[in-house]
């Protein structure tokens, strides 16, 4: 089976697969669309037990950061990194660096960031074999660094305007948010919420950690296999992807679904049957574009933190135009946002 085989090619404009023996690198970048600009998108450094699985993730997620960058009106197209890691996860400076001179080969084709699985000081590693990356350490009050916070920031403001769209309340104060995953992003947005009296229930496959949040936050502790299907307002996914399928969606017991995590259906049917059920549903790429405004806007030398902070706080504004647009038309949320990221890319 080839990439163009796989279900989730959408006409990429490049595919690329990287390997170097010397530092045991093995990678992909996809290239989905450059349309608007030189395609920018984050790398993930994963373990794979499927390489297929790394390859159908760059694809899926190339394609988020394409829709991601249009809907926040950067002049930048999408692109994702893959390194596959080991079963230990090692990860070391000559590697990293290898995964640099790979991205540097593509001639600025791709701009390279932060994902899961990689640190700001990664991206300095990185940093040394190429120039086409961002995400670098910046002065105070610069655009770019870690987009950790920005992307967290994003997405509060995103569950907040659910709210407001489908419980009808202008604070989250007092309602009750489950949320899934609490690393970089999800474990800030935890702390926004409760800082507004959010009810919290977290998981995290690192269950001490959730526990402890929890205890911090005022907050209940459940298993990461159960948090789906907790009786809430809100379910906010912050972890990986393709979580909402037949079966998830089937037991979801909350009117609304707003989280960071990229890619949460599993397929585009999945965003059919969660607008069939009557769920509110953020898309990923729109709610979650604060971490790549940070790192975009770095990369092309536009602004400052305050900035970035600004364009930040239009996500609310295009998420309502999803949902308008949405309960005009009748079709569920996800296939709107595509089709207005798609006119964006000129693949309308």
């Amino acid at each position: 089976m080839t990439a163009w085989d796989l279900p989730d090619f959408d006409d990429h404009e490049g595919v690329h697969l990287f390997r170097d023996r010397a530092s045991g690198l093995t990678a992909v970048v996809a290239v989905h669309s450059s349309a608007l600009g030189p395609a920018m998108g984050g790398v993930r450094f994963w373990h794979y037990p499927n390489r297929v699985d790394a390859l159908t993730d760059a694809l899926r997620l190339s394609r988020g950061m394409s829709y991601k960058n249009a809907m926040a009106g950067l002049p930048l197209g999408g692109g994702k990194g893959v390194i596959l890691a080991d079963a230990a996860g090692t990860k070391t400076a000559s590697l990293l660096q290898a995964f640099g001179k790979s991205v540097d080969s593509l001639g600025g084709r791709y701009v390279t960031a932060e994902d899961v699985g990689i640190s700001t000081d990664d991206m300095v590693a990185i940093s040394k074999a190429t120039k086409f990356v961002s995400g670098l350490p910046v002065a105070e009050g610069s655009a770019g660094g870690d987009p950790g916070p920005f992307t967290a920031y994003g997405v509060f403001l995103g569950v907040k305007a659910a709210v407001k769209r489908g419980l009808g309340k202008d604070s989250v104060n007092g309602v009750h948010v489950a949320v899934q995953g609490l690393g970089s992003v999800g474990g800030r947005l935890a702390r926004l919420l409760a800082e507004e009296g959010a009810k919290l229930t977290l998981a995290d496959v690192n269950g001490a950690r959730a526990a402890a949040l929890a205890k911090e936050l005022g907050g209940k502790a459940v298993e990461a296999d159960e948090i789906l299907g907790v009786e809430a307002d809100v379910i906010s996914p912050n972890a990986l992807g393709a979580i909402l399928t037949e079966g998830s969606i089937a037991a979801l017991k909350a009117p609304v679904v707003a989280g960071g995590a990229n890619n949460q259906l599993a397929t585009p049917e999945d965003g059919d049957r969660i607008h069939a059920r009557g769920i509110l549903f953020a898309p990923d790429y729109v709610i979650n574009a604060g971490g790549i405004i940070n790192v975009g806007l770095e990369y092309l030398g536009r602004g400052d933190e305050a900035e970035v902070r600004s364009r930040i706080r239009l996500i609310p504004d295009r998420l309502e135009q999803v949902w308008a647009e949405s309960a005009t038309s009748g079709d569920p949320a996800a296939r709107v946002a595509d089709r207005i990221a798609q006119r964006l890319i000129g693949r309308g």
